[in-house]
């Protein structure tokens, strides 16, 4: 994968228009992206759709990137997840199995990736067990595969606030653990 300044690059390059460097990125970020989409979708029919639909918005919304420090991934991520996340509510109506959580994988990464990857998955995984069991298994519901608060308060069987309060406690909690 390309590195941080590179990706950078591309999308702003893409802000202009500029079709190769939409290819270029595409090639070093679509293979990221598609694994978020799969993660959430669970169908791989469906993730090829919406990665379609996740560079449609990159095309249109990358003069809409700002360079603030953070890796451009998140801002990427974030497109696909959410997008993602649309996708399953309009066809799932929010239902999610929360006992379908596991663990995000990209497919076939190189070396290198497969590093860093392996480095971010074990930093991540301390953070997560510094939670409680219920709250981790919130967070990853919620943010990995697209469950509404509600449907979180009911399989918890908590009020609606107190699971907000959890998720942005938790969220806290993990920001302050991965800044360590």
């Amino acid at each position: 994968m390309s590195d941080r300044t590179e990706i950078e690059d591309l999308i702003a390059k893409v802000s202009l228009g500029d079709r190769a460097a939409f290819s270029a990125l595409y090639d070093a970020t679509s293979g990221k992206l598609f694994a978020v989409c799969l993660r959430v979708l669970k169908s791989r029919a469906e993730a090829e759709d919406t990665l379609q639909d996740v560079y449609l918005r990159i095309w249109h919304k990358a003069d809409r990137y700002a360079v603030t420090g953070q890796s451009p991934m998140t801002w990427l991520i974030t497109v696909a997840r959410n997008l993602a996340i649309d996708r399953l509510r309009a066809d799932r109506s929010g239902k999610v199995n929360l006992d379908d959580i596991g663990e995000l994988t990209e497919p076939r990464p190189g070396p290198e990736a497969t590093s860093i990857a392996i480095s971010e998955q074990r930093r991540i995984s301390i953070c997560f067990d510094e939670l409680p069991k219920d709250r981790a298994a919130a967070v990853r519901a919620a943010y990995l595969d697209g469950a509404t608060y509600q449907t979180l308060a009911d399989h918890f069987d908590v009020p609606l606030n107190t699971m907000r309060t959890w998720l942005r406690r938790s969220l806290i909690s993990l920001k302050e653990c991965l800044s360590r």
